[in-house]
């Protein structure tokens, strides 16, 4: 066929879409077992009011629920309609073990047996990697330890205290969540930065061009929420009123019960919870050796510059929702010019 695409996420179904307008054959592998993506896994508590931005998928804008309704239903029946609505065929649950080269062709590699194409466009976003970061005394900590991918509620850390790591949205959240049943102790490795402008269109484009400008030099990406900053939401400015998000600069080291600083101060802790993102999920491409130098995979827009016939969307610049239906539509437009070349030879 023309194109596998791999992951049907945000960023898997615009390419499908705009694959489908360019007349391209092309099959959509998922791995989960129905719509939705990443958002399938998102808290039980997490609700639509404060889901971090959502844009929508082509073609399709997205009605905004009851905010009071959970994100992990919600976004996923979008998925679902939008899937219907196009006729999107995609096929699930299918696992995608490796992506080799075959004289010429892609071979793609599934539990469900092999696909050859002649390009790719891979969507597999971030979920299924969770980065855990390493501290001394990590391995004695008798509490427990989660990464925020695990959390399912307040109600767990009921009575305790709960170190949160990490400087992004979902640390934010989850410790206001958290903030109601239990204490916390709030630490980041950087500076936390409160954006108090509305996040426009055009303030999601400078980030997503920043974001750019590192996988086009060939380095690991940064998320775009780390370019954007965090939102001053009504929650977030009373927690800085009164003193829930105080944060502190991370810890030196972890013992039995607890953490501490250089400087000797402790706290003690009944849970570490690790709100420490997300890398790329990406080992499946390893077999055909695109990484570069500086560690990242180096980009032209969505084209993957080792290889032309591989397409990275939801990767970099568009691994949030703000770049997704771009990637998309610039991904199936480079590939129907480069078959069309193909063909034409």
């Amino acid at each position: 066929m023309d194109v596998v695409v791999i992951g049907a996420g945000q960023a898997g179904l615009s390419a499908a879409y705009f694959l489908g307008r360019a007349g391209l054959d092309h099959v959509v592998l998922d791995a989960e077992e129905g719509p939705g993506g990443a958002w399938r896994h998102r808290w039980p508590t997490l609700r639509m009011a404060t889901v971090h931005g959502i844009h929508d998928l082509p073609g399709m804008p997205f009605d905004p629920p009851d905010p009071a309704a959970r994100a992990n239903e919600a976004l996923p029946a979008y998925f679902a309609d939008f899937e219907r609505r196009n006729g999107i065929a995609v096929r699930r649950p299918v696992r995608v073990r490796a992506v080799r080269d075959d004289g010429g062709l892609l071979a793609v590699e599934t539990d469900r047996g092999v696909l050859r194409a002649r390009a790719l466009v891979n969507a597999t976003g971030t979920w299924t990697r969770p980065f855990w970061p390493r501290y001394p005394g990590q391995e004695l900590f008798r509490g427990r330890q989660l990464h925020s991918s695990q959390y399912r509620g307040p109600e767990e850390f009921a009575g305790g205290h709960v170190v949160v790591v990490g400087g992004g949205t979902s640390a934010v959240q989850q410790l206001l969540e958290i903030a109601g049943t239990a204490t916390t102790t709030w630490v980041t490795r950087r500076e936390p930065v409160f954006r108090d402008e509305p996040f426009t269109p055009e303030v999601g484009r400078a980030a997503v061009a920043l974001v750019e400008d590192r996988v086009r030099a060939g380095l690991p990406p940064r998320s775009v929420v780390d370019v954007t900053g965090l939102s001053l939401t009504p929650a977030v400015r009373a927690a800085l009123a009164d003193g829930t998000l105080d944060r502190r600069p991370v810890f030196d080291r972890i013992t039995e019960d607890g953490v501490v600083w250089a400087d000797g101060a402790a706290v003690r802790a009944d849970a570490i919870l690790w709100a420490t993102g997300f890398r790329a999920a990406l080992d499946h491409l390893a077999p055909l050796r695109l990484r570069g130098p500086g560690g990242g995979i180096r980009l032209d827009g969505t084209r993957v510059v080792a290889d032309p016939r591989v397409h990275l969307v939801g990767y970099g610049p568009s691994a949030s929702t703000v770049g997704a239906t771009r990637a998309g539509r610039a991904a199936a437009r480079e590939l129907r010019d480069l078959l069309t070349r193909e063909r034409a030879a």
